[in-house]
């Protein structure tokens, strides 16, 4: 050391070499993998995580994430196959399996993923009609991660999971839904109020029937129908037909 500092710029020398020998020890997080270049050429195992040595002027590295990423994709412009305009976005869930191949085999794996990801949805959802991407949304999320996930795998890219967020329908499209539904709710009500009608005709015949089989039943009830409408406010007379049934039961009710 004595003889350095004797040298002419001896220190710019020691802060070279402690530089030249700081550049060689590089720190890998747990999530981390290291794509090591030596003159040119990849080495076959990613290095990392932890403390590894790089031999200066000679080995090249480059950190590639292992960590799920999350991609928001852009709105779209569908046109679905029964010619409904629409915008839809998207949210796509990868990470690398294979660091080698993402730096190896594709310039930049994030944005080959995002384009590919916008293109694979527009093909996709613009091959459904528009009842179906409403209510088979899952199904469709599933296809589009098969296909992510088949065309990203050669860039070493595992695709978990693809989420259609939003549709966006246009305003005309939405008061049609909207009068669509209405109408829906109405034709309910009308079948339900015509359930209840046919239901309410079908125990009066029932009733009817076992009235007409007794006498002493259908009297007791023509009675009692009496009494309703007498108690009824008002001044209005009303006449009713006695039949001879009543007199023949009220004659056998006297008797005994």
């Amino acid at each position: 050391m004595e003889l350095i500092q004797l040298l002419p710029g001896g220190s710019f020398i020691v802060l070279a070499v402690l530089a030249f020998l700081f550049s060689a020890v590089k720190i890998l997080n747990e999530y981390e993998r290291a794509v090591i270049f030596r003159l040119g050429r990849a080495l076959p195992e990613p290095k990392g995580p932890g403390i590894m040595l790089l031999i200066p002027l000679i080995d090249k590295m480059i950190r590639v994430d292992l960590r799920t990423v999350t991609f928001d994709v852009p709105p779209q412009d569908i046109i679905t196959r029964d010619n409904v305009t629409l915008k839809v976005n998207a949210v796509i869930y990868f990470r690398v399996t294979d660091p080698l191949k993402s730096v190896i085999a594709i310039e930049n794996y994030l944005f080959a993923t995002s384009q590919l990801s916008q293109t694979t949805l527009r093909s996709v959802l613009g091959q459904v009609e528009l009842d179906e991407l409403l209510s088979q949304r899952e199904t469709l999320n599933v296809k589009l991660q098969a296909i992510l996930d088949q065309q990203s795998e050669p860039w070493g890219i595992k695709v978990s999971h693809v989420e259609v967020k939003q549709i966006d329908l246009p305003p005309e499209m939405q008061r049609a839904m909207a009068r669509q539904a209405e109408a829906e709710r109405e034709r309910r009500a009308k079948v339900i109020a015509a359930e209840g009608e046919f239901q309410a005709a079908k125990q009066l015949a029932n009733a009817a029937e076992e009235m007409s089989r007794n006498s002493t039943t259908l009297a007791l009830r023509y009675l009692q129908t009496l009494k309703e409408v007498s108690g009824q406010p008002g001044n209005s007379t009303i006449i009713f037909p006695f039949p001879t049934d009543i007199m023949r039961f009220l004659g056998e009710v006297g008797r005994k």
